[in-house]
């Protein structure tokens, strides 16, 4: 219920980890996915000031960002599938399931890519890159254009129509949008990874338990904007970040709806909080409940806690629906059906979260559309991580009937048979001494 903060990463470390990382999925995870979009080459263009998201997470922890133009490319050397294979292919050996990766950039990346351009022998960046483009005879290049996602759209239309102008025919015409390729790649968790997520979850359940409690609130002086800003100046202590302002609420005997802003806590209330950090360039986004208690209370009332029980159910509702293949759309419509079976109100708006908070892959619901919707028509995959994200509605009879929303959301992993939360989830009020 009140976790202790664990010791934070210094961050000289949190970047060996980091490009440990990185190395580990380039190795292991890039390839395999472009052979299962059956692309030979995948082209990523960004401009200083102007990143790629998938770019972006393939540079080192001391080159996280463009510098000047930055182009990798990732390079199948033996593709499977292509119809003419290369002549520098030879099947079965290790180089034919080597992806060779190049930078043809200014500035070196960490080792991780290989450089393909030397300014003084080829002052023309794009020149250059066409050249390593016809070496190599790609059947099928993907590039960061998508109409269908954010993710996997960050090539601008001014790189593209450069890009295009550099490549040598035919391979112009070879071009194709890098879709799923781009989501699969960042919504795909490692075992790596996943060894210190729930570190990273139980630093952030920490933090809250601290905002919900009398270090951060006194009852009948704290607003919650003071407590918002507690919190940011806590994770600025801490040497971490967030990825969003905390969202935070009361919810009181009496008032219809939430209050916020320039309100005092008091004893009585119910406190939501929506928060998260980014830590080790992984994020979290998480919601917890708390009651401040009034003089002479030690537990919360009965229908408080069983409003939080009602969003528990509608989270079972909802672990229990995932499966690998189904749809956002499908994993919704059978969660909302088996929660209004048991005669609860649900809102489901759940999302993967990982390199973003609100991250690449499917989405189960909205907060403000719970029918099936071309953003849910992304399949489940194995090993990806989702923010379980919901409401279930209850009437308080303490509170003289009045309809509650109690807002839940932890962060879990579904590893493609089942879902596990990967720091545990809120069963119990939180607790604030008056």
């Amino acid at each position: 219920m009140a976790p202790a903060v664990p010791p934070v990463i210094p961050l000289r470390e949190r970047a060996r980890i980091e490009d440990r990382w990185l190395a580990e999925r380039l190795e292991t995870l890039a390839l395999p996915l472009m052979r299962e979009a059956k692309v030979d080459m995948w082209i990523l263009v960004a401009r200083e000031y102007l990143d790629d998201e998938v770019l972006r997470t393939m540079l080192d922890a001391e080159n996280f960002t463009a510098r000047r133009r930055t182009i990798l490319v990732l390079s199948d050397p033996c593709p499977p599938w292509a119809s003419a294979r290369p002549a520098r292919c030879t099947p079965g050996t290790p180089q034919a399931d080597t992806l060779e990766r190049l930078t043809v950039s200014r500035y070196g990346l960490g080792g991780l890519f290989d450089p393909a351009w030397q300014p003084e022998d080829e002052p023309d960046q794009w020149k250059r890159l066409g050249r390593i483009v016809a070496e190599r005879a790609p059947e099928r290049i993907a590039i960061n254009t998508s109409a269908e996602s954010a993710f996997a759209d960050g090539l601008t239309l001014s790189q593209y129509q450069e890009l295009k102008a550099a490549l040598p025919a035919p391979y112009a015409d070879r071009l194709v949008p890098a879709n799923e390729l781009a989501i699969h790649w960042l919504e795909t968790r490692t075992p790596s990874e996943m060894a210190l997520y729930p570190m990273i979850v139980r630093t952030a359940h920490a933090i809250m338990a601290e905002g919900l409690s009398r270090k951060a609130i006194t009852p009948g002086k704290t607003t919650v904007a003071d407590l918002e800003w507690w919190l940011r100046e806590r994770i600025a202590e801490l040497k971490l970040e967030t990825w969003f302002h905390p969202g935070i609420a009361i919810f009181r005997q009496g008032s219809e709806g939430e209050l916020a802003g320039d309100t005092v806590f008091l004893p009585g209330d119910m406190v939501w909080l929506d928060f998260g950090i980014t830590y080790l360039g992984l994020n979290t986004d998480t919601q917890h409940l708390a009651y401040i208690l009034k003089p002479g209370e030690t537990d919360a009332p009965p229908g408080l806690k069983a409003g939080l029980a009602a969003a528990n159910k509608v989270q079972d509702a909802l672990t229990s629906s995932y499966a690998t293949g189904l749809t956002g759309n499908e994993i919704l419509l059978e969660a909302r059906r088996k929660a209004l079976a048991q005669g609860l109100e649900p809102t489901i708006y759940s999302h993967q979260i990982g390199f973003h908070g609100h991250a690449a892959g499917a989405a189960i619901g909205f907060w403000d559309d719970q029918a099936a919707s071309p953003r849910g028509d992304h399949r489940l995959r194995p090993n990806t991580a989702w923010s379980i994200e919901l409401s279930a509605h209850h009437k308080v009879p303490e509170w003289g009937g009045q309809r509650v929303q109690f807002r839940t959301e932890e962060d879990a992993f579904f590893d493609g048979k089942s879902v596990r939360y990967i720091d545990g989830r809120q069963t119990r009020m939180i607790l604030i001494a008056p």
